[in-house]
């Protein structure tokens, strides 16, 4: 006897999860707020869990893509509250050099999550290119200490969050309707 699973598709989660937290940490990165706990739960509970929720279902839907693509940048969003939340000590980061190595890893890791997604849309590939060039900047800003350029990294930052949204909303809309109403570019 053969059972059969089918599985609803954990991109959209994943991506939502994504693009809301990294558009609200960077209308804070473009000087319109400042860092709060409310982008601080956004990242623990929706950039963070709601991501790991995402990279764990893409496993069991054969995506190795996007498994590690959610889980690590839920990861990622745990990381950094953890990293704003904990009182200052030995442990945490010293400054910005710290920070910005620390920022300067994660945008190795999205250049190379960049050029798998050559194989997938141009929609992913807008995220993860504009995801590199969000953390590199922020490397940079963190390292010269230039305000100008987190400011300039909090208006890319929202285009990157934004684009994950647009991604997101069009796996929905498409899956939904079973056609195209959003392109997303697909690579053939």
């Amino acid at each position: 006897m053969s059972t059969s699973q089918t599985y609803g598709n954990p991109a959209p989660l994943g991506l939502l999860g994504f693009g809301l937290t990294t558009v609200l940490l960077n209308i804070h990165n473009a000087g319109f707020f400042p860092l709060t706990s409310m982008i601080l739960s956004m990242g623990i509970f929706v950039g963070g869990i709601a991501q790991l929720i995402a990279g764990i279902q893409e496993w069991k839907v054969n995506n190795t893509f996007g498994a590690t693509a959610f889980t690590l940048y839920g990861s990622f969003w745990l990381s950094f509250a953890v990293l704003n939340l904990l009182p200052a000590s030995a442990v945490t980061p010293s400054g910005s050099l710290d920070i910005g190595v620390y920022l300067a890893v994660w945008g190795v890791f999205s250049f190379f999550m960049f050029i798998g997604t050559l194989k997938i849309s141009k929609a992913h590939q807008i995220i993860f290119a504009s995801l590199t060039i969000l953390f590199f900047l922020l490397a940079i800003g963190d390292f010269t200490g230039s305000h100008t350029v987190k400011i300039i990294a909090g208006f890319e930052g929202i285009f990157c969050g934004a684009s994950a949204i647009y991604t997101a909303v069009a796996l929905i809309l498409n899956e939904l309707y079973g056609k195209t109403v959003l392109s997303l570019g697909m690579v053939k």
